[in-house]
């Protein structure tokens, strides 16, 4: 008989299903005219156990659940196939929810996802919460936040040194010459918006002192975004001797309107940018940047989930991971 359930094999042995089930996942030892019974009506009814049924009884489903805003940009589906292949690794299952970064999807892929028993959660949004977003991640058992924060979670955290990598940008840019400088980047309610401009904002001060000076463009991190940014420094900021553009798309939509206009990097305007993701090294000149360390950050947020305990009485510390200015043709000394 194919196709036979523990229904039919608890009435062929003549006992309860819970009895069936309990034995079947190795957590109810029988007596031996009992075990005999049930594993000859297993045989005769060619009863083959569903694993995934069999893990979840014992607690458990051999899968992760992984929330990402976008899977269409060079960070974001790096950091997918990171984690992807760190869950391959240890022999997990993933299953990936893009949020298209919208509050709403956020929530109901949570919701969803901790009904379906996943073992854990790893949350990546790239915009602010007003709390609900949190009120959710902290019901939501086990859950480790990613790249930016959500205040308020009492979960474990992993992002890049956002602050460093905005002080190695802004140290270069400095140390090159450059005293007026265009920050484009994330607003302040998100760490990494804050703390890459407090960073780069010290390396400037460091260096030019009073007299350095800053302006700021803060927004998504899109091409969108870049090319408008690119068209404000055209209009209101050509005194800045050089860009900071901080993520790959801000750097490829801050290039388009450059080149469009006719200036060139670094003879006109110098450009650092930020993530090191995308093909950065390919463009003519190559584009110095601040790489993050995006493998890293997706296997180490993994084992940070799986290693974390379930109910901690306090939040753990965030975790940082290092990173690196990358120097490539982008940078010159100001003209004049």
């Amino acid at each position: 008989m194919a196709g036979a359930g523990l229904k039919d094999v608890a009435r062929a042995a003549g006992v309860s299903v819970t009895t069936v089930s309990r034995f079947v996942n190795g957590s109810l030892d029988l007596p031996d005219r009992t075990r005999e019974q049930v594993e000859r009506a297993i045989r005769d009814l060619n009863y083959v156990p569903n694993p995934h049924a069999r893990r979840l009884s014992l607690g458990r489903s051999d899968t992760i659940g992984l929330v990402v805003p976008d899977i269409a940009t060079p960070f974001f589906s790096t950091l997918v196939a990171a984690v992807e292949a760190e869950a391959d690794r240890r022999g997990l299952a993933l299953a990936l929810y893009a949020t298209l970064n919208r509050a709403g999807r956020e929530q109901s892929y949570l919701t969803a996802i901790h009904r379906n028993h996943v073992d854990g959660i790893i949350f990546v949004t790239n915009h602010p919460d007003d709390g609900t977003l949190a009120d959710t991640i902290n019901r939501s058992g086990r859950v480790v936040v990613l790249d930016e924060d959500v205040p308020g979670t009492a979960v474990p955290k992993l992002f890049c040194d956002n602050a460093m990598g905005g002080y190695l940008a802004g140290l270069h840019l400095a140390r090159a010459g450059h005293r007026e400088v265009l920050f484009v980047g994330g607003v302040d309610a998100m760490i990494s918006g804050s703390r890459r401009f407090a960073g780069f904002a010290r390396a400037m001060a460091e260096v030019w002192g009073d007299r350095a000076r800053i302006v700021r463009l803060a927004g998504d991190y899109t091409v969108a975004f870049g090319r408008e940014a690119g068209a404000r420094y055209l209009a209101d900021a050509r005194t800045c001797t050089a860009i900071f553009a901080t993520s790959d798309e801000l750097t490829i939509g801050i290039l388009e309107v450059l080149r469009a206009s006719g200036l060139s990097v670094p003879r006109d305007v110098s450009l650092v940018g930020f993530d090191d993701v995308g093909p950065l090294h390919l463009f003519a000149p190559g584009i110095t940047a601040i790489r993050q360390p995006v493998r890293d950050l997706g296997a180490r947020a993994l084992a940070l989930l799986l290693d974390a305990p379930p109910d901690a009485a306090r939040p753990p510390p965030e975790e940082l991971l290092p990173v690196t200015l990358i120097a490539r043709d982008s940078v010159a000394p100001p003209l004049g």
